[in-house]
């Protein structure tokens, strides 16, 4: 069970895009979350005409350390960690600071 999974709001706090949130779009292996429209880097295109993809730079979002971001929690309206406890004999994700991420 991980403490970070896709859906999950996130704040950026180590980076070019620090401060900045978004949503994960997904979790990878090697402890790397990619996250919608942060950590772009641009990348070039070539135009595919059989696709009808056109050529030119554009964005792409790269992965970031999964321990460059916190959940963010919309009640104090900043990241928090987050832990595991057991409430009514299952297992839930909960702020450190005791709210539960999954509601």
């Amino acid at each position: 069970m991980n403490k970070i999974r896709k859906g999950d709001e996130i704040i950026v706090t180590a980076g070019k895009d620090k401060g900045r949130r978004g949503t994960v779009l997904e979790v990878f292996a090697d402890d790397r979350v990619l996250v919608e429209g942060i950590n772009l880097a641009k990348k070039h295109v070539k135009p595919n005409p059989n696709v009808g993809e056109a050529g030119g730079i554009k964005d792409h979002a790269m992965p970031l350390n999964i321990s460059n971001v916190l959940v963010f929690n919309p009640k104090s309206k900043k990241g928090e960690r987050v832990g595991f406890r057991v409430e009514d004999g299952k297992k839930v994700r909960a702020f450190k600071s005791g709210d539960v991420v999954d509601i």
